[in-house]
């Protein structure tokens, strides 16, 4: 009996819970995971870069309307948000950094600082789209071209009604890109949630880090990901005069 204790022991010691049955070590486990999400994270890249390339494209094919398009955004709102999404993953970063050290309140609130600031963000772009919705700038729903015909403000110059058409290319792919890139966001609340719970329960007070490292490059490519897409749907416009 003692023998088979002292196996037993052995083994709960090299096997800790949270190492599965088909890794030798815990270093192999998060090796692969790693790899794994380097390996997704490289195919959110090919998915966005279409998205930016198919902008890039358009834009120099309709920059009269993009200009137009672009200057149609509420650019107080987009940077109140660019603050509160870099906010969103400082605390992440300091999130991984309390895991690491073992810092188990620490953690706690630092991933829940993070999803109140994450939460903030969408709300801030829910009340973006609905301006947007308001101004008739939805294509395909509620769209009308008269606000780049016939401008409002006097330092618009009125675009031609073909040309005024194709703002309609602009918030298409600024709804398609920011819809989604909002839906990552959500997924990414949905994860921290979950890592929140567990969190609480001590899965991550003996050292086991890699959900929360690899949780914390996903949340830090979404942060990446609209550091590209606000000077390229906000600022990329402004110097131009009409």
């Amino acid at each position: 009996m003692d023998s088979q204790a002292a196996v037993a022991t052995q083994d709960v010691h090299e096997h800790p819970s949270f190492l599965r049955h088909h890794f030798e070590t815990v270093e192999q486990q998060r090796e692969a995971a790693s790899f794994g999400m380097w390996l997704f994270l490289l195919t959110e890249i090919m998915f966005f870069g279409g998205l930016f390339c198919a902008y890039l494209i358009f834009r120099n094919w309709y920059y009269p309307a993009f200009v137009a398009g672009s200057h149609q955004m509420n650019l107080t709102l987009g940077t109140v948000n660019t603050a509160v999404l870099i906010t969103s993953g400082f605390c992440m970063a300091l999130a991984v950094w309390a895991a690491e050290v073992r810092k188990e309140k620490l953690l706690v609130w630092f991933l829940i600082l993070t999803t109140i600031f994450g939460v903030a963000f969408v709300v801030v772009k829910y009340f973006e789209w609905s301006a947007e919705w308001k101004e008739s700038h939805v294509p395909g729903l509620r769209f009308s071209i008269q606000d780049f015909v016939h401008p409002e403000k006097p330092n618009e110059t009125p675009l031609a009604p073909d040309m005024a058409e194709k703002t309609q290319v602009y918030f298409f792919l600024y709804f398609v890109m920011t819809g989604m890139h909002a839906l990552h966001m959500l997924i990414g609340i949905g994860l921290l949630s979950w890592l929140i719970w567990r969190a609480r329960r001590g899965d991550f007070s003996t050292g086991y880090v890699m959900p929360i490292e690899n949780f914390g490059l996903y949340w830090h490519f979404v942060d990446i990901v609209w550091l590209f897409l606000f000077p390229l749907l906000y600022l990329i416009n402004l110097h131009y005069l009409r």
